[in-house]
């Protein structure tokens, strides 16, 4: 099969993975990336339906995408991702234009099912949970991006019961992937010159805990220590229990790897084991992400979080005194029903005490199914949702700021991502805590370590921070310390 694809990804970072398998899955089919819609014969639209907007995108790209199938009828229109699985066929009913629809479980087919297209129909393939002769295939697919920083999913689905969200409804009970093929993804992945790598789940501190279950139950026979790693395999009771601390240890320890993230914790299931290992483990970054969600009581109550103000503020604590540096970012929802004012300024007691280094603020916004989706009759106002979520705002910013103007006058080791979005001459990249830098476009640097090296995508530099905002900080580049392998060839040695 010949052609060229293009993918349009909205939501998570899950769902960005998810773009990278079904390019994988096009790939092996034959075709190759376009450069926009306008060259594409295959387009996909890997969806999100976390927002209540997520509906209202999708069905307005499906419109755009209308008119120009109406002047070139070979394209190949396809709708995947948590919203197709939502919605079903709900999608070729709206927009009977649309060739296919995929769910969540079936995304790497994309490529295998577009054989089976036919004109004037819509191919719909849902499946209600993972098929064990699938299986995760993450690493055997995925077209990644980046050369230097990948996503690595380490697990599927949700056991939590959150009032607002949708994601065990379209993602499924929390599924693990073996041990041992995530350090060997890892590993392959190391030696193909990538540096960094973010561990993906929808609450990855309870990784590995149906593994060992399921071991314990025997309902998982073979090689045990490749299913829940050597850590576990080895002691003496083998009882089930959360094998993420130890993943981080083993995938700290993999040769090339410089940098570990991972998204996002679930602040319930946090546990010691895990602060130590992101202590200890010196790739392993220090910024944790920690959904907040809300500092009132009453209302964490109501959204089923399973932890209160103090219980959080003291996990925050603990985490801050065993991990030097630390950066702390978050999610807040503002309006969630039945929320007062009270409520809402326990929100910015709690957020004004974290002094987080940064936040997705959010609206509340009811999702079908749900259960908070039935508390209509307690909604907050439009205008003190706005008038709110504005306060919060000034909150989080005013923390950021501050976090940031403490950066000036530090060298921050930086990894580069490339040109900034406004412009050419200023590159930007990311420090260990996550904070965005931004630094003059590559030169040849002045520094022996440097070799006189312009510095690529992939590089990490040594930046000297002279400016500090609420999202950025600045600063000039003093040394080059890696060039990626790729772009080692393309050194340039200043002359004497």
């Amino acid at each position: 099969m010949s052609g060229k694809f293009y993918i349009r990804t909205f939501g998570c970072q899950m769902n960005e993975h998810d773009s990278e398998r079904i390019a994988g899955s096009l790939v092996k089919e034959g075709l190759s990336r376009a450069s926009g819609i306008d060259d594409a014969d295959v387009v996909v639209l890997n969806t999100c339906c976390v927002r209540e907007n997520a509906d209202n995108k999708l069905y307005g790209n499906l419109g755009h995408l209308k008119a120009i199938k109406e002047s070139r009828p070979g394209l190949k229109i396809v709708v995947a991702g948590c919203l197709a699985q939502k919605d079903k066929d709900l999608v070729a009913k709206k927009a009977p234009y649309v060739d296919m629809v995929v769910g969540t479980f079936n995304s790497t087919r994309v490529g295998r099912l577009l054989s089976d297209i036919r004109s004037g129909s819509t191919l719909v393939e849902i499946w209600d949970g993972p098929k064990p002769e699938e299986g995760l295939d993450n690493a055997l697919v995925a077209e990644r991006d980046s050369a230097y920083s990948a996503w690595v999913n380490i697990q599927t689905g949700c056991n939590n019961n959150c009032a607002f969200c949708i994601v065990p409804a379209v993602r499924g009970a929390e599924s693990s992937r073996p041990f041992g093929e995530i350090v060997k993804e890892v590993g392959a992945l190391a030696r193909s010159g990538v540096t960094e790598v973010t561990l993906l789940g929808q609450n990855v501190n309870s990784y590995g805990r149906d593994l060992t279950l399921a071991i314990r139950q025997g309902r998982i026979v073979g090689d045990v220590e490749y299913i829940a790693g050597d850590i576990w395999t080895d002691s003496p009771k083998r009882r089930p229990a959360p094998l993420f601390a130890d993943l981080l240890r083993a995938i700290g320890s993999i040769s090339g790897i410089r940098r570990v993230r991972f998204t996002s914790p679930h602040p319930k299931d946090i546990r010691l084991e895990t602060i130590a290992a992101m202590a200890e483990v010196p790739s392993v970054c220090e910024h944790l992400h920690f959904p907040l969600q809300s500092g009132s009581d009453s209302v964490l109550a109501r959204m089923h979080r399973g932890y209160d103000s103090h219980r959080y503020l003291t996990q925050l604590n603990s985490a801050r005194e065993s991990i030097p540096d630390l950066a702390v970012t978050t999610d807040i929802i503002v309006g969630f029903p039945g929320e007062t004012e009270a409520d809402f300024e326990a929100t910015l007691e709690v957020a004004s005490a974290a002094e987080y280094d940064g936040a997705f603020t959010f609206i509340f916004s009811p999702r079908p199914g749900t259960e908070a989706e039935a508390m209509v009759d307690l909604a907050v106002a439009p205008e003190v949702i706005a008038q709110r979520f504005e306060k919060l705002k000034v909150v989080i910013d005013r923390s950021g700021y501050a976090k940031n103007l403490a950066r000036v006058g530090r060298v921050e080791e930086v990894m580069v991502e490339g040109p900034s979005k406004r412009s050419n001459d200023v590159w930007s990249g990311r420090t260990r805590q996550n904070r965005l830098v931004h630094f003059p476009a590559p030169r040849a640097i002045d520094d022996p370590k440097s070799q006189g090296a312009f510095f690529t995508p992939g590089s990490y530099l040594d930046v000297r921070i002279d400016y500090g905002a609420p999202h950025f900080i600045r600063g000039e580049v003093v040394s080059v310390n890696y060039l990626p392998k790729a772009e080692r060839p393309r050194i340039l040695v200043a002359s004497s």
